[in-house]
Formats: C-alpha cells, sequence, structure tokens
C-alpha cells in the first residue's frame, strides 16, 4: 500500500494573527541556553587586539604556559626529615 503525497502546493496550516498566539514569555529558554552556551563578550578593545578565535586561545594557552611554570619556580620545597643524632 502506497503513502498518501505530503506536498501539496497550499499549505493546510492556517495563518494566525499576533493576537491569536497569546502574550510571550521574556527569558523563558534564558537559563537552558546560558548553562548549554560558552559564548563569551569581549570589551571593543579587547576584541581589536585578539579579533579571531585562535588568537585568543594561543594568548590564553601562553598565559596558563607561564603561569604554571612561574608557580614550581616560587613553590616552597618539601621540610626534610630531621636526622638522628649519634650518641656522643
Amino acid at each position: 500500500m502506497k503513502k498518501a503525497s505530503t506536498n501539496t502546493t497550499e499549505p493546510d496550516i492556517p495563518e494566525l494573527k499576533r493576537e491569536q498566539l497569546g502574550k510571550g514569555v521574556r527569558g523563558k529558554y534564558f537559563k537552558r541556553y546560558s548553562h548549554g552556551s560558552n559564548v563569551v563578550v569581549l570589551q571593543p578593545d579587547i576584541h581589536k587586539a585578539f579579533p579571531t578565535s585562535e588568537a585568543v586561545n594561543k594568548a590564553l594557552a601562553s598565559v596558563l604556559a607561564f603561569a604554571q611554570e612561574a608557580q614550581g619556580l616560587t613553590a616552597r620545597p618539601a621540610p626534610r626529615p630531621a636526622r638522628k643524632r649519634l650518641p656522643a
């Protein structure tokens, strides 16, 4: 048995007017969007210095590498265990 064709020249869906749609809710999906999004807004002067995502990633990677290297330089050495004294 063949399926009926769904292609029609006239849509069967009636046009609705704005009044028929009801009142919209502002920010209805904002929380869900903000959790699933990784968009960062840059200041205009920062955007001029780093116009592409590759430039931003490269700069942040170098800052991270420098911070990790500097942290290793300033770390305190582990305390040495106390020596046992020999009886005199």
